[in-house]
């Protein structure tokens, strides 16, 4: 999957809700950048459903798609998290997260039941967000002459490149955000500009 120009994640984040003899089941979605981010947003759901019996959830992070977590939290093995998943997948979608909350209704649905509701639940909750591509990036750090601003930002926007980060002074640190397709070209046009640095950051 590593060689691949663009991923497909979700635009927004996104809720939906499904109710199943009495149980209901609150899905919520979110794009998701790192397993940092994936610990506060369980938090905030934790804490906007105190009371609910379960919170279960799935990932999927990362371009080649290895990086995954799902928990069932509490219900039958495998009858929550990985349906979950499931829907991810079936979208093929990665830096994404759906969260599944569930409040018990006093009728036991049984793991066919469960995986049912779950499944169903992140269904409706991935289809109240959009799904967007974007261009799998490399970064580089680029140093040049405040002079040359102007022509270093019209390149930028001229490749949908993204400035992670700048630091503007008479010599200026700009690292930028490279889409993989145009990487060649960029590279070429900044090294055409005179006393331009250009080199890659590391991971």
């Amino acid at each position: 999957m590593t060689d691949q120009d663009f991923y497909t994640t979700v635009a927004k984040s996104g809720t939906a809700e499904f109710k199943d003899r009495g149980s209901k089941f609150i899905g919520y979605v979110f794009p998701l950048a790192s397993a940092e981010e994936f610990r506060e947003r369980l938090n905030d759901v934790k804490k906007e459903h105190p009371k609910a019996t379960h919170h279960c959830f799935a990932y999927r992070l990362g371009l080649d798609g290895n990086t995954w977590r799902v928990s069932d939290d509490g219900e039958p093995s495998g009858s929550a998290g990985r349906p979950i998943l499931g829907q991810i997948d079936s979208k093929g979608l990665v830096n994404t997260l759906v969260i599944v909350v569930r409040y018990f209704g006093g009728t036991l649905l049984g793991v066919p039941g469960l995986i049912n509701a779950y499944k169903t639940a992140a269904t409706l909750t991935l289809q109240t967000t959009l799904l967007v591509q974007k261009p799998v990036e490399k970064e580089f750090l680029v140093q040049f002459d405040y002079t040359q601003v102007g022509e270093i930002m019209n390149l930028v926007k001229q490749y949908n490149c993204r400035i992670v980060r700048q630091e503007m002074q008479l010599f200026c640190n700009m690292t930028i955000a490279v889409p993989r397709n145009r990487i060649l070209e960029v590279s070429y046009k900044l090294q055409e500009i005179r006393d331009v640095e250009l080199s890659p950051v590391a991971g």
